[in-house]
């Protein structure tokens, strides 16, 4: 979204939360209680000295959740979506400080006649006034019902805020035209414009690949390499202060008691399910998934168990089926029919994961692929090779069993090989956006039904989760005693690595937590956290890094994305200079370099298109085609970048659209240039005021 509509967006946010209901047009309920913690002197923080008070804060924040509330009901805020509610609302009140701190620079005011002239305006009415009171019959305001609401007693409230509303949209519009000089549009400009936007090229290239320069070994990086990159895109490496942490779980498992009295529970309600007199009540109580009414379902609902439970028993109108153990929950379903849908399929697959666009590796896991199949010929059970080979380690563990799925719910190339066979079949390899795939079709069915179901999720107990909770406090204080490392090795817990995180966001492999957040930016390093109580269980962490400094630090990771860049620059710059080489070689054509190397095809497209960087046959390759629209015709080009690669390309021709008028299309494109640009430009500047500016976060303290 561009800056601009953003701005105005978030100054609705920001005071819509304050008005009150009227004529059940808009409804905001909110509280100014806090359950959080403690604010520094009632603020929230600063920007540049200015405070953002706790309550300003609060307000934006149960607006978003209780807006949330209204738009879900039934929904329940879980601590992934408080945690984004409170960061959403942090980011709007530092953006509007930042607006207002713009407004008394430019002297932005808004007088009352002004509002008054806005609110009556036929033309451009603010959007309090469009969304509340246009009629959606003929999308004009609807004149009659704004004026009973001027008259309204009742409606005092909603008037005075109202009307701080109307002011900030003139407002953000009066500092968007005082910005509007940022950005200016040339006549050249227009003219390349409206020609590219029109105009299909006809060419013929011969893309060549990274590998075709040689191996990633030819192209050795240095330790001072890897650090001179680092220090010279520092300014893109800028980061919010974060930590590392270890860890070790203690999940939150249902104990067989706890299963098996969850499967009394739901067992006694299947004789009053079965004569219920209304399913949708019943559910509705009854059931941990309250709408699962009348729903049509197929074996791609169900893990392959449950499955293989439900559709393999006699199925009629009024049976109850279950409970069925489910994806941790028990399930009872009343069937209301059976019928014939589309088919779902069955399929397990040996994953081998490459990248298609680099030769090298695309052929590294071609032979693997034939490998794989040699051992199947040779009788080696699909399921062995799975767990042996593949590279899902979901499925392996399964012998490679992705279960059932309908065609949509698979990447379109593995659906349409499945669908296109025969149970039993293998097939491939297939080539995805994630490897090779070598892939058993296990079968097909197409039998659906519609049923209601009452669902029961299977929970730990409060007497298992105290029980899990004393091991992990036991843990805890072994931790502290003999060291974190040695408590783990003795108890033979797995420790697990969050990676870096920020105050404000989710820990990685532990989820939302204020209170590990809390831990961690106030530990030193090795200091060990007291449990931490999650969705998923019992942690306890060791801090084991802190960086404060602004910028990510130099780890492990990031050395081996920098070294595959800087390979990627060596092995692209030797391709481009070999291109170029061979490009320059008297009577040289694009048949005759691509006739010497059978690895290589010339592509030719007759309708190439500037605007969507579309190449008729290949699809699209935006740098590519950004190149075509500026080269020469007829003549040999030099390397051009292109989507895996470098191509030397040949225009054959170019042709404007039949029927397009170019001075009318140049008027149309006019305004919309200078829109695009005042917006990139006033993005870019907003950004940098929000850089620069000094912001001091007060909530976590």
């Amino acid at each position: 979204m561009a800056v601009m509509t953003k701005l105005r967006d978030k100054t609705h946010i920001v005071l819509f939360v304050l008005v009150g209901a009227f004529l059940a047009l808009i409804v905001f309920e909110w509280g100014m209680n806090f359950t959080g913690p403690a604010r520094k002197g009632g603020q929230a923080g600063k920007v540049n000295g200015q405070p953002i008070t706790s309550a300003q804060y609060e307000e934006v924040y149960n607006g978003l959740r209780q807006n949330f509330m209204r738009s879900n009901p039934g929904a329940e805020v879980n601590p992934q979506a408080e945690m984004s509610f409170r960061e959403q609302a942090w980011n709007i009140v530092v953006d509007q400080a930042l607006v207002e701190e713009l407004f008394r620079k430019y002297g932005i005011a808004v007088q009352d006649r002004e509002v008054v002239d806005a609110v009556n305006s036929e033309v451009n009415p603010p959007m309090i006034i469009r969304q509340n009171f246009t009629d959606p019959r003929t999308g004009q305001i609807d004149r009659t019902l704004l004026e009973k609401a001027r008259r309204d007693p009742q409606a005092k409230a909603f008037w005075v805020k109202a009307e701080e509303v109307v002011k900030r949209e003139l407002m953000v519009d009066k500092l968007l035209m005082a910005l509007k000089t940022m950005g200016t549009v040339t006549d050249p400009e227009v003219d390349e414009l409206v020609q590219r936007q029109f105009t299909h090229f006809s060419a013929s290239f011969i893309p060549f690949p990274l590998s075709y320069a040689g191996t990633d070994a030819q192209f050795p990086v240095k330790q001072e390499e890897v650090k001179a990159w680092y220090e010279a895109h520092k300014s893109q490496l800028r980061q919010e202060p974060t930590r590392s942490a270890e860890f070790v779980l203690y999940p939150l498992v249902p104990s067989s008691q706890d299963s098996l009295q969850v499967r009394k529970e739901i067992e006694a309600l299947v004789p009053q399910f079965a004569s219920a007199p209304s399913d949708s009540e019943f559910v509705k109580v009854q059931s941990d998934r309250p709408t699962a009414v009348n729903q049509a379902l197929s074996r791609a609902d169900f893990s392959p168990a449950a499955a293989s439970t439900l559709f393999g028993s006699q199925l009629a109108h009024g049976k109850i089926v279950g409970p069925i153990a489910d994806h941790g929950f028990y399930r009872v379903l009343k069937i209301k029919s059976v019928s014939a849908g589309e088919p779902v399929a069955s399929a397990s697959h040996i994953l081998i994961r490459c990248n298609p666009a680099d030769q090298a590796d695309l052929q590294r896991a071609l032979a693997r692929a034939a490998s794989i199949y040699d051992e199947l010929k040779g009788g080696v059970s699909f399921a062995a090779l799975a767990a042996k080979y593949s590279e899902d380690p979901g499925s392996a563990k399964n012998g490679g069993s992705v279960g059932w799925f309908s065609r949509g719910r698979m990447v379109p190339e593995f659906s349409a090989a499945v669908f296109a066979a025969k149970p039993g079949q293998v097939v491939g390899p297939v080539r995805t956006q994630f490897g090779l795939h070598i892939i058993r079709v296990d079968g097909f069915d197409n039998k659906r039904i519609v049923c209601s179901e009452v669902d029961r999720q299977i929970k730990a107990s409060s007497q298992s989760s105290e029980s899990i909770k004393r091991k992990a406090m036991l843990f805890q204080s072994e931790a502290k005693s003999k060291g974190f490392a040695q408590a783990a090795r003795q108890e033979r817990l797995e420790v697990g690595k969050t990676g870096e995180f920020t105050r404000g966001g989710m820990i990685p492999m532990v989820g939302f937590s204020d209170q590990a957040t809390r831990f961690a930016f106030k530990a030193k390093e090795g200091d060990i956290s007291e449990i931490v109580e999650t969705e998923a269980g019992f942690v306890v962490m060791k801090l084991t890094s802190k960086n404060d400094s602004g910028y990510r630090a130099l780890d492990g990771e990031l050395q081996k994305r920098i070294t595959a860049e800087l390979v990627s620059e060596k092995k692209g710059a030797a391709l481009k200079a070999k291109l170029a080489a061979i490009a320059k070689t008297p009577g040289a054509t694009l048949d005759a370099i691509a006739a010497k190397d059978p690895s290589l095809r010339k592509i030719t497209s007759d309708d190439i298109r500037w605007r969507d960087g579309f190449i008729a046959g290949v699809g699209q390759d935006r740098q590519l085609v950004e190149a075509i629209a500026g080269m020469a015709p007829n003549r040999i080009s030099p390397p051009v970048q292109c989507a895996g690669g470098y191509a030397l390309v040949q225009v054959t021709g170019r042709k404007l659209e039949p029927g397009v008028d170019p001075a009318a299309e140049r008027a149309k494109i006019v305004p919309q240039l200078m829109k695009v640009k005042q917006e990139q430009l006033f993005s870019e500047y907003f950004n940098a005021v929000r850089r620069s500016a000094r912001i001091e976060d007060f909530r976590q303290q």
